[in-house]
């Protein structure tokens, strides 16, 4: 990165608080008297999502508590104390929990297969029994922009759904409300925080990492988009919140079946024009 670093370092941080505090606002993801879990995986988008989260509690209008969680999920040469000493430090309130379901995960995964559906599946569960145990009414994951530009694509090309991540999600049985404050953040402006902040990442070596991930391909194009293309990513993900119904053909979100054109208007519109 060039420039000055204090200069750089103060200028990312008002940019990420800034997206964050503006998703947290637009979607009322935050009120008073919150008790947020906020799920921390080791990696850049985790320690971004905690960070700043800290960093806006000191000024935010309303009181809320935070609680970092931990999933030590038992993968093999999973540094275990990593977390701990780092929320130790950091003078947060925090849980690890220990459920090994790397064994499960590799049981039910075919081999050359993805892990990460079975993976984030048992995951959920388990955090979203966790945070009604602890009476946490919000449970805050740290997917970007990225992510959400990624997941509708995942969704078009292989599922034939126009599906993303919403930006705050009640859980199926209704007892957890999941929220991504880090919704309006790019990846690579996190990925710089993450270096200037200098966290102890933990690498993931059963999803991210897997190179015949379709995820990835997706990945690489953005990529691409941001070198050839700069604010297309953006626009993307901005498009999932200006959804016109009337122009996509969903039957469910506009009635077409019974479009029909109202011959007084027509006649109104062709006075108009002669």
């Amino acid at each position: 990165m060039d420039g000055n670093p204090r200069q750089l370092r103060n200028k990312l941080q008002k940019k990420l608080r800034r997206m964050v505090g503006r998703a947290i606002a637009d979607y009322r993801m935050i009120e008073a008297g919150d008790r947020v879990m906020v799920c921390m995986s080791g990696g850049k988008d985790s320690y971004g999502l905690l960070d700043i989260l800290l960093n806006l509690q000191r000024s935010a209008p309303v009181d809320f508590e935070i609680v970092a969680v931990n999933l030590d999920q038992k993968h093999p040469g999973f540094p275990a104390g990593v977390l701990p000493r780092y929320l130790t430090d950091l003078g947060v309130p925090f849980h690890v929990l220990e459920e090994d379901t790397y064994r499960v995960v590799q049981a039910l995964t075919a081999p050359g297969k993805t892990t990460c559906r079975v993976c984030s599946r048992l995951r959920r569960g388990i955090l979203y029994s966790f945070a009604a145990e602890i009476g946490a009414n919000k449970i805050a994951l740290g997917h970007h922009a990225d992510d959400v530009v990624e997941t509708l694509f995942l969704n078009m090309f292989h599922g034939g759904r126009l599906m993303s991540m919403p930006p705050k999600l009640k859980s199926d049985d209704g007892r957890n409300i999941v929220i991504r404050p880090l919704y309006y953040c790019r990846e690579k402006d996190l990925a710089a925080w993450a270096q200037l902040r200098k966290y102890p990442i933990i690498p993931c070596n059963l999803c991210g990492s897997q190179e015949n991930q379709q995820r990835q391909v997706i990945k690489e194009l953005l990529k691409g988009w941001d070198q050839t293309a700069p604010g297309r990513v953006e626009n993307i993900a901005r498009s999932l919140r200006y959804a016109v119904p009337s122009h996509l053909a969903d039957l469910d979100l506009f009635d077409f079946v019974e479009l029909a054109a109202n011959p007084e208007e027509l006649i109104v519109h062709q006075l108009a024009v002669d």
